[in-house]
């Protein structure tokens, strides 16, 4: 009984690797004995039977390759294929969630919804205070963090001596991106809202959302100022420009897509922050408009929660819970292209 008949594991490429590894060694002893017999004979009839081995082994060396061609295209057609299935699951279940926010909340949009303050325990009117209240946060976790992250970037990849103290460093921004941000709230509870005295307040919560922020744009630059080409640092400073001129005129320039990459990332992840903002600015309902930076706001991301969680009347709340969410990823997706178009026109005017 022929074993490989039987055994199921067998793959198609496999066999056909043996059946062209049997056919070059019959090839090969024919040749062989084909030399022998016309050595035995003759001279000239050695070198025929030569040739016709080198012959024999080219073939069998070509058939060897092509099933080894087979092999690793059928292999990377696999590897394709799973690269799309993973792209459409992760498009899909995008697709699902903002389907799935979309029909329960595009109801209750309208240009009131937008543009008026609640009204009747939050059951009627628009949610204004919200929409500029994350504005707010946003805008100021960014002023924060943006020239702070940058600018330890540069430090870190320019300036500071490659060692076990930078080393460490980059270890603590590493695990200070991973840290749960409830604990950056109540960190920014401790330190802003009560040792500095800033109370719940718009600048109290923007600290706090640049502090989550900051390790993300600190890795974002840092990963793109190490991608620019050492060349060019080496041609700017061999033209007598000092450290500082290179850093500026021709590090950054060419750094800075990836450096706009990470503020878009951290928009994104500031302007859909709950925890932080839960202790340290956001309210459960404001009738007015803040008046300074000292004030307490609302918030898109707190007032889905409160909506949801604390609402006295769940059945008029919780669909305004839902087109609050409309609007914040409207909101979020809005400020990412803005950003996307600005970094584009950037590297079109280079």
């Amino acid at each position: 009984m022929i074993r490989g008949a039987q055994d199921p594991a067998m793959t198609e490429g496999a066999i056909s690797s043996k059946a062209a590894g049997v056919a070059s060694a019959a090839v090969a002893a024919a040749a062989a004995a084909a030399a022998k017999t016309a050595e035995a004979a003759d001279a000239p009839g050695a070198t025929q039977a030569m040739k016709a081995a080198e012959a024999a082994k080219a073939l069998a060396a070509e058939a060897g390759g092509r099933v080894l061609r087979q092999k690793r295209q059928r292999r990377q057609a696999a590897m394709f294929a799973l690269m799309i299935a993973a792209l459409v699951i992760a498009l899909g279940f995008l697709a699902l969630l903002v389907g799935f926010v979309a029909v329960r909340g595009i109801g209750v949009i309208s240009w009131e919804f937008i543009t008026q303050m609640p009204r009747n325990a939050m059951t009627e009117g628009g949610i204004l205070p919200a929409i500029l209240g994350t504005f707010y946060l946003v805008i100021g976790a960014m002023v924060m963090a943006t020239p702070l992250g940058i600018g330890s970037a540069i430090y870190l990849t320019e300036y500071a001596r490659q060692g076990p103290v930078v080393r460490a460093i980059r270890i603590g921004v590493n695990n200070l991106a991973g840290v749960p941000s409830v604990v950056f709230g109540l960190f920014g509870l401790a330190v802003f809202v009560k040792m500095f005295g800033f109370r719940v307040s718009i600048l109290s919560g923007a600290l706090t959302l640049g502090i989550v922020v900051l390790p993300t744009i600190i890795r974002a630059s840092e990963e793109a100022i190490l991608a620019v080409p050492v060349s060019y640092r080496e041609a700017s400073l061999a033209l007598g420009a000092t450290r500082w001129q290179t850093v500026r005129y021709a590090v950054l320039p060419s750094a800075m897509p990836g450096i706009l990459t990470g503020c878009i990332l951290g928009v994104g992840r500031v302007a859909g922050e709950t925890a932080p903002i839960m202790f340290t600015a956001a309210t459960f309902f404001t009738a007015r408009l803040p008046g300074s930076i000292f004030e307490e706001v609302q918030a898109l991301p707190y007032h889905i929660y409160a909506l949801v969680t604390e609402g006295t009347h769940p059945e008029a709340q919780v669909p305004i819970a839902f087109g609050t969410a409309l609007v914040l990823l409207a909101l979020v997706l809005g400020v990412d292209l803005a950003a996307i178009v600005l970094r584009s026109r950037y590297e079109k005017s280079r």
